[in-house]
């Protein structure tokens, strides 16, 4: 929720609709209470419009900016950046905190990679897929997985290889809010 919402903010709670462009876990920052902040700003892109347009729309020509697993598709065929590279970035960077695997990682080789990887997991082997820290904190309750399934189609979503197919920031944070609002509740009922 941290990261998604720094990220809404950048996008659209600014004058100016400012990209990210290198959103990776080398980049999210945790304060004394774990809350999440983006950091190193680098390779930030500010674009000045008024064009509602703009907030799913591409800055100037830049040089492919990012780490490989990281850079969204687009990006290395037309070299602009947008939000929804940014929430390219987001997916990616979650689906590797909930599987515990890195996008470069020596497995996803030919046509796999993590976000096919968790893809074709959803939702029926979704547990053989996650970080098994997360299980042994959550003993594998049924809530559980269906929060895990919820959270990994969310990721998923927003690391569509196409941009027009990703969700927009907005959208995941709503739907980020329900899942919070169904595990708080559920965890809670079955303690």
């Amino acid at each position: 929720m941290d990261i998604a919402s720094g990220l809404e903010y950048l996008h659209c709670g600014c004058e100016s609709t400012i990209i990210h462009g290198d959103l990776k876990p080398n980049n999210v920052l945790l304060d004394d209470e774990m809350t999440a902040h983006i950091g190193d700003f680098g390779l930030v892109k500010i674009i000045y419009t008024v064009s509602s347009d703009v907030a799913q729309g591409q800055s100037n020509s830049v040089a492919i900016w990012g780490i490989t697993g990281y850079v969204a598709p687009e990006y290395g065929m037309e070299d602009m950046a947008s939000t929804l590279g940014d929430v390219y970035n987001f997916g990616i960077l979650l689906l590797e905190m909930f599987i515990g695997k890195k996008p470069a990682d020596n497995m996803f080789k030919d046509h796999l990679n993590l976000h096919n990887f968790v893809k074709n997991a959803l939702p029926d082997r979704v547990m053989e897929i996650v970080d098994p820290c997360i299980l042994l904190e959550h003993n594998t309750r049924r809530w559980i997985k269906d929060c895990m399934v919820s959270i990994l189609q969310i990721r998923v979503a927003c690391s569509m290889e196409s941009p027009r197919d990703r969700m927009e920031i907005g959208s995941v944070i709503s739907e980020l809010r329900k899942i919070k609002n169904t595990y708080m509740n559920e965890g809670l009922n079955q303690d």
